[in-house]
């Protein structure tokens, strides 16, 4: 499995009011298993139901506010 770290810097607000982040399958591959975990206070991870969406070549990873954390997934 591998992962890529994420930043609260990194979320942009979309035209729902949602945060996003934006990834290629390049990036992270077209049939991967994609987990979202969120960094908590204690710096321990905890998985989270986040809204995965894609179109085309891109994915998208949508949550009500931005937040550190790392996505694992399968290439």
């Amino acid at each position: 499995m591998l992962n890529r770290n994420f930043t609260k810097a990194e979320f942009i607000l979309n035209n729902e009011n949602q945060y996003q982040l934006e990834f290629t399958i390049k990036e992270i591959g077209q049939g991967s298993n994609l987990t979202v975990e969120r960094k908590n206070e204690n710096g321990e991870y905890e998985t989270i139901q986040a809204m995965i969406t894609r179109l085309n070549d891109q994915i998208f990873i949508k949550w009500s506010e931005p937040f550190d954390g790392r996505l694992i997934f399968e290439k």
